[in-house]
C-alpha cells in the first residue's frame, strides 16, 4: 500500500475497504477531527452525536435526507486509534450485519498518515458487492473532505 491512496481500495479477499491519506496536522489534531462531533459533522455527513467516546459508548451519524444511523465505539486510544461499528445496510446495530471502521494514525514528520479500514462486508450477503462499492466511494469522498477541512485551518 502506498503512503497516500487517491481512492479507497476494495480487497475482495478480505471483504474490506481501505484508504490511507496524509493529513498536514499532528496526530492529536487529526484524532480530534475524527472524534469531536461538531468537526465530524463538517467532514462526515451533516450531523454527528458522539456523547460517549468510551469503548461500548454509542452515538449517531446523519446525512441530509436520510435517517440518522447508530454507531458503537469499538476502540478509543488517542491519538493512535479510533473505531466504530455501524449498520451495514441501515437500521439498527446488529452483530450479524454491522460494519466496523477502524482509523489508525501514525506520525509522519509534521503530519499524520491516517488509514481507515472498514470490515464486515462478508456478513451482508446479496448486498456485499454493492456496499463495498458504495463504501469505497464514500471513504474516498469523506477522507478528501477531512483533509480539506484540516488544510483550511479548522480551529480545534
Amino acid at each position: 500500500m502506498t503512503a497516500h491512496q487517491t481512492t479507497a481500495l476494495v480487497d475482495d479477499t478480505t471483504s474490506s475497504v481501505t484508504r490511507t491519506v496524509r493529513v498536514d496536522a499532528p496526530p492529536a489534531r487529526v484524532f480530534e477531527v475524527l472524534t469531536r462531533e461538531d468537526l465530524v459533522a463538517r467532514w462526515f455527513g451533516q450531523r454527528a452525536s458522539l456523547p460517549d467516546l468510551r469503548v461500548g459508548g454509542t452515538g449517531t451519524l446523519g446525512w441530509d435526507g436520510e435517517h440518522d444511523v447508530p454507531l458503537r465505539i469499538e476502540a478509543y486510544d488517542p491519538p493512535r486509534r479510533f473505531a466504530f461499528a455501524w449498520p451495514g445496510c441501515g437500521g439498527d446495530l446488529d452483530p450479524a450485519s454491522e460494519l466496523t471502521a477502524t482509523f489508525t494514525l501514525v506520525p509522519d514528520g509534521t503530519g499524520t498518515l491516517l488509514t481507515v479500514v472498514e470490515t464486515g462486508f462478508d456478513r451482508l450477503g446479496d448486498e456485499r458487492l454493492r456496499q463495498l462499492a458504495d463504501h469505497r466511494d464514500g471513504w474516498t469522498a469523506e477522507l478528501d473532505e477531512l483533509v480539506a477541512l484540516v488544510a483550511g485551518g479548522v480551529a480545534v
